[in-house]
């Protein structure tokens, strides 16, 4: 019985299997099961109902906010896009010395403390505070502009935080890339323009996916910024859920909008793998 026992356990698969546990267990302990607890939560109050799924789609206020969640995550999303493909370009192509040294600002800035970057906006953003201050100071504008406890300021607050994970995926491609590629294509009559558009661009697109994916599921679930620095017609689902448990303390509806935002990023994630195809990122190591 023994040998029989030694004989399973020295299997590959079982050894894999073993090598798996301590992973799955945890993948279990700290996903699964809170997940599960959850969507328990939301349809048992003690009897089973789907009342809270019907009141959010019957009451427009709801459907307001996961309208503001997924256009702020958008929006959030394609400024990350703009600013961090130049700036991912540029460092793919700066000397080693300096790239080395760009990154690990952006790793050491993904160090800081979310509040901490936070109030910092805070202070920039704030009624006379240097933004202000200065456009004032310039002429540009003879009164106070409100900066803070908008849309512009939420945007703002997390394209910065988020910027990283979309440079990134995108300088990794990109570095991946051969430079002798454009340069064909330059010697065959192609501007340098058009050899952006035509050779690297293309070739970049799988970073440019990878970082998409990773800056729009984030946003999707954004707290603490739309929290300090959104105002009341900036509130994302995440702020809704706070607000159901903190003060109308309405575990079950709570529950229910987090199960909804959970099946919102699937169904994102389920049409972006459809369109793009995850496979080829995992293909180039994406």
């Amino acid at each position: 019985m023994d040998k029989r026992l030694k004989n399973i356990l020295m299997h590959p698969t079982a050894k894999g299997m073993l090598l798996l546990t301590p992973a799955l267990v945890a993948l279990t302990v700290f996903f699964v099961i809170p997940i599960l607890r959850m969507f328990h939560l939301s349809l048992f109050d003690p009897h089973f109902t789907i009342k809270y799924y019907i009141a959010f789609f019957q009451r427009p206020v709801y459907m307001r906010v996961m309208w503001i969640t997924v256009k702020i995550s958008l929006i959030v999303t394609a400024v990350c896009l703009l600013v961090g493909y130049p700036f991912a370009f540029i460092l793919s192509r700066a000397g080693e010395k300096l790239s080395k040294v760009f990154l690990v600002c952006i790793v050491l800035s993904m160090c800081i403390s979310l509040l901490v970057r936070n109030f910092s906006w805070i202070i920039i953003l704030q009624r006379s505070g240097i933004v202000d201050s200065f456009l004032m100071k310039m002429g540009i504008t003879h009164h106070h502009v409100r900066l803070l406890h908008n849309l512009f300021s939420v945007v703002l607050g997390m394209a910065e935080i988020l910027l990283p994970y979309m440079i990134l995926p995108i300088f990794s491609v990109l570095k991946s890339i051969d430079p002798n590629l454009p340069k064909a294509a330059q010697t065959m009559g192609a501007r340098p323009a058009q050899a952006f558009w035509w050779v690297t661009f293309p070739l970049s697109l799988p970073g440019v996916y990878a970082g998409f994916l990773l800056v729009f599921i984030m946003s999707l679930g954004y707290f603490i910024t739309p929290a300090l620095l959104g105002g009341s017609r900036e509130m994302m689902i995440s702020n809704m859920i706070a607000f159901q448990v903190q003060t109308v303390l309405n575990w079950h509806f709570a529950a229910s909008l987090s199960m909804i935002l959970l099946v919102a990023t699937l169904v994102f994630y389920t049409i972006f793998n459809r369109v793009v195809g995850l496979e080829k990122l995992e293909d180039l190591g994406v």
